[in-house]
């Protein structure tokens, strides 16, 4: 049996220990027609992927939070309250919160409810968000990017206690000996990671605040990385902490063999990218770089065998404690995506498992 559903990530976890999951940002689907299935729908396909997942021994589901036309989820912890009811086992997380553009106590009593809700399996990946869009929305200045993720993620590592808190910052009111309720049963408060994108000081912030790092690898060779997960436990070693535990989010896609997986996957990565591409800036995808970060990049792309061997080599190569696969990519049908989830979840865990325990 692999690692017990209350069981959180520690820092060197053997092949048992390893938590693999998957993440979703309810990309919004393709119809067997070629239309674009309504966001309502996909919000429920969604929990549907989820309960798959759970009962195929998936130990974890992320949903990312977006505010735009081509994502389902703008309220990940309500879809995570839906998926807490039809689910028994899975760790139901963000991936990520976008902490820059929310209040910290709202963020920490939401999770600590979700947690309540579903016997212990909330936790909480906060980030900065890639896009902008929650700023505007929100009320938030871009001016105030990184002052306001230093700012709020110093407040919500205080709430983590779960005691009184005295605070105060420059972005909103102060806090007085204020209790935050409701409390949660883990020692600790809810369970959380920080989004890394790969910078020195994100890594070190990481381990300052004493939240585990969950490192977004998107392209390119996943030992390119390896240096700042060096940095992060020496950082530890320094700082006199308790060792915490790395992990990866990475995006693939598994289909019966490797020429499926990727002709299946290509169409709809590449719409989804070039669009985003275009936004900021970015040329446009060719096959062959796809082919690429297939072959020796970033994208687990292929058979059950093929995708398990390259997570189990980003493990081994990192020292990772915890994988999430990013299952949907674009447009792709839901259909295909429950199939991915199938293989994912019977046949790349185990295989995972049996390859890191030799």
């Amino acid at each position: 049996m692999h690692t017990s559903p209350h069981a959180r990530t520690v820092a060197g976890a053997t092949a048992e220990q390893l938590v693999l999951g998957l993440d979703t940002f309810g990309d919004i689907t393709q119809q067997p027609d070629g239309s674009l299935t309504h966001p309502a729908q996909v919000l429920r396909d969604v929990v549907e992927q989820a309960k798959l997942a759970d009962s195929l021994g998936v130990d974890a589901i992320t949903l990312g939070e977006h505010h735009r036309d081509d994502f389902a989820i703008s309220s990940p912890e309500i879809v995570l309250a839906a998926i807490a009811g039809v689910t028994e086992r899975i760790l139901l997380g963000t991936g990520v919160t976008i902490l820059s553009s929310d209040d910290p106590v709202r963020v920490y009593e939401r999770f600590a409810t979700l947690d309540g809700v579903s016997g212990g399996r909330a936790e909480v990946i906060l980030g900065r968000g890639s896009f902008t869009e929650s700023f505007p929305l929100f009320g938030y200045d871009l001016a105030d990017y990184d002052a306001l993720f230093t700012e709020k993620l110093d407040l919500f590592a205080k709430l983590k206690g779960e005691g009184a808190v005295t605070w105060a910052g420059k972005h909103r009111t102060p806090l007085v000996n204020q209790e935050i309720y409701p409390k949660t049963e883990h020692q600790g408060g809810v369970p959380a990671w920080i989004g890394v994108g790969g910078s020195p000081q994100s890594v070190v912030r990481s381990v300052q605040i004493g939240i585990p790092m969950m490192l977004a690898i998107i392209g390119g060779d996943p030992a390119r990385f390896l240096p700042f997960a060096d940095l992060y436990r020496s950082a530890q070693q320094e700082l006199g902490v308790n060792p915490m535990p790395l992990g990866v989010h990475s995006p693939g896609h598994v289909a019966a063999t490797d020429e499926q997986a990727r002709e299946e996957l290509w169409e709809h990565f590449a719409a989804n990218r070039n669009r985003i591409g275009r936004e900021r800036g970015w040329p446009d995808a060719s096959r062959a770089e796809f082919d690429s970060e297939v072959d020796s990049g970033s994208l687990y792309v292929g058979s059950p065998s093929t995708v398990a061997h390259k997570i189990a080599n980003t493990v081994r190569t990192l020292g990772a404690d915890r994988f999430d696969l990013k299952y949907a990519n674009g447009t792709m049908p839901h259909a295909q995506l429950m199939t991915s989830i199938e293989l994912y979840g019977r046949d790349v865990i185990p295989l995972v498992r049996e390859l890191l325990a030799q």
